[in-house]
């Protein structure tokens, strides 16, 4: 496997990190195995970083990106290359949610005294007060 070209081995990272993120976050697995980890995970650390595929794809990104880097600095970069691939993935994988439409009430009542307000009112000047 270390023979194959780096190019795919990042391939192959990122495409296995967003499964697997993808798996623990959004989806019940064979045989509701995952949902039952999240249900007895609950509300805490664990049970929050299990709901946010982001946040997996860092952790799952981490012994992956072994496969591409000889040297801690590269490690850095290769581990947030995958995980940040994963997350594009996650990002182009949900459906696109359209903006809910802007509701315009014209019922609403001007408010008495809200244009008197010294900073909202223009200030009108003589000629004279300006060249004495």
């Amino acid at each position: 496997m270390l023979d194959w070209s780096p190019w795919f081995r990042l391939t192959l990272s990122v495409l296995a990190t967003w499964r697997v993120s993808h798996l623990i976050s959004q989806e019940d697995g064979p045989f509701d195995v995952i949902v039952r980890l999240r249900d007895r995970a609950g509300d805490g650390v664990l049970g929050k970083l299990m709901d946010c595929p982001y946040c997996l794809s860092l952790w799952i990104a981490a012994p992956l990106a072994l496969l591409l880097a000889r040297t801690p600095g590269a490690w850095c970069v290769a581990w947030l290359a995958i995980s940040g691939g994963s997350s594009l993935l996650e990002k182009f994988s949900r459906p696109r949610r359209e903006p809910a439409p802007l509701e315009i009430n014209p019922t609403i009542p001007i408010l008495e005294g809200a244009y008197d307000d010294v900073l909202l009112r223009p200030e009108t000047r003589d000629d004279d007060e300006l060249h004495p």
